[in-house]
């Protein structure tokens, strides 16, 4: 709605975007080059943290888009609020392909479908990535002590090496679940923590994301209204996705020719204050 106002080909603040909008920042640079490593030298397991809304998912699929051709699937659980037979089954089914045979549909049989898979990629010089998303809810259902049995499995063919990378992607909270469960912690090959961005780097957050777009920052924010973003977002892309966006709408609305400070303040009012109830 507001795109052509602002010279914009797409909106730039949308949570959905592919990684044509992921902005490199230290951290996550560094993080995507840990988990790489990981990969790439067919580590156990690995750990992906950070405050939620620093764009975890994002990075992912750009590890995703990277990943050497030696791997021959990596898949996503996005949410293991489950019991462990249903956890093991789902991820069966994504590795191996769905069954209606209800000889393969129970625990036993899903850990034997998923060790022989392991182990036909093994023998194939092929690896495969497994990443849990929301891994902080694993120890509140039971399941890191299933998840570390999963290492385990494929190891006949896999000649010391491990058979596949787990990524656990979650919030803070995840780092001292997985330190409880000394057994995984020690698989775990690298820690990767995203920590909020700086002031440049929010400022060059929004930069990146508008000419991603095609546009221009400079004819869109002032500079206080990048400062102001700063201190109300405290650096966490998700935030600042919520409310440059709805800025760039109440923008279009009034008609401006730029985004100001107290332009950003009064939108950050609008998201922050309840909605009284209509009687």
């Amino acid at each position: 709605m507001y795109q052509s106002h602002w010279n914009l080909s797409d909106r730039p603040f949308e949570n959905r975007h592919g990684s044509n909008f992921y902005y490199p920042s230290e951290a996550h640079q560094a993080a995507l080059l840990k988990l790489r490593y990981a990969v790439e030298n067919r580590r156990g397991a690995t750990v992906l943290c950070g405050t939620s809304g620093m764009g975890k998912s994002l990075l992912l699929q750009s590890l995703k888009e990277q990943l050497p051709e030696f791997v021959s699937t990596m898949i996503n659980i996005n949410f293991p609020a489950m019991d462990a037979a249903q956890l093991i089954r789902t991820i069966a089914n994504r590795l191996c392909g769905e069954t209606k045979d209800q000889v393969y549909s129970d625990t036993a049989a899903s850990i034997e479908r998923i060790d022989a898979t392991l182990n036909q990629q093994a023998k194939e010089g092929r690896h495969v990535v497994i990443a849990i998303d929301e891994a902080h809810l694993l120890e509140q259902y039971n399941l890191i002590e299933p998840i570390r049995l999963l290492l385990n499995l494929g190891a006949n063919s896999a000649h010391g090496e491990s058979t596949v990378t787990l990524i656990l992607c979650g919030q803070s909270t995840l780092l001292p679940h997985v330190q409880r469960n000394a057994s995984l912690d020690e698989r775990i090959a690298v820690r990767c923590i995203l920590n909020r961005l700086a002031l440049d780097e929010t400022v060059a957050y929004i930069g990146h994301r508008i000419r991603a777009a095609g546009g221009q920052t400079e004819k869109i924010f002032d500079n206080a209204a990048l400062e102001t973003v700063y201190g109300l977002t405290r650096g966490i892309p998700r935030r600042i996705n919520r409310l440059c966006d709805l800025a760039l709408m109440v923008g279009y609305a009034q008609e401006a020719n730029q985004i100001n400070s107290d332009l950003i303040e009064e939108v950050n009012e609008e998201l922050t204050t309840p909605s009284m109830a209509v009687e």
